[in-house]
């Protein structure tokens, strides 16, 4: 087993991949802010639940005492592109604001960034931990 199998490196490592789309979708909205008609797209939310897929559908947790919860965990079908709810349209048809799309690249790119920072500090930490030369 690796260092990068721990279900803490597999949650940022998918976010990271979460917002590496996201950066995508945002590039798109940007190319086509003076297309007519073209809808001004987003990725659904990052839920560490649900996109990591920590577990095969319908493993079931074991209940050694009547008091525990009982629970049955499924992975997700991941997540989708959804249109956003916005309030400006022009009379083309277009709802691209390129401020307000401007603004979710940068923050997205800080966000990234974050995850990318904590990951290699993590990453790190182990090493070091476990007394490997980093």
């Amino acid at each position: 087993m690796s260092l990068t199998d721990l279900p803490m490196f597999r949650a940022i490592k998918s976010k990271m991949q979460w917002h590496q789309a996201r950066q995508g979708v945002l590039a798109e909205n940007v190319a086509n802010a003076d297309t007519p008609g073209y809808r001004a797209r987003e990725l659904k939310a990052f839920k560490v639940d649900e996109d990591l897929k920590l577990a095969k559908p319908g493993l079931e947790t074991a209940r050694t005492q009547a008091g525990h919860l009982s629970g049955v965990m499924r992975a997700s079908s991941g997540g989708g592109q959804v249109s956003p709810s916005t309030f400006e349209t022009t009379p083309d048809g277009n709802n691209v604001v390129l401020e307000e799309q401007m603004m979710k690249v940068t923050q997205n790119q800080m966000e990234f960034q974050a995850a990318a920072t904590l990951y290699t500090r993590s990453m790190k930490l182990l090493k070091t931990a476990i007394g490997k030369s980093v």
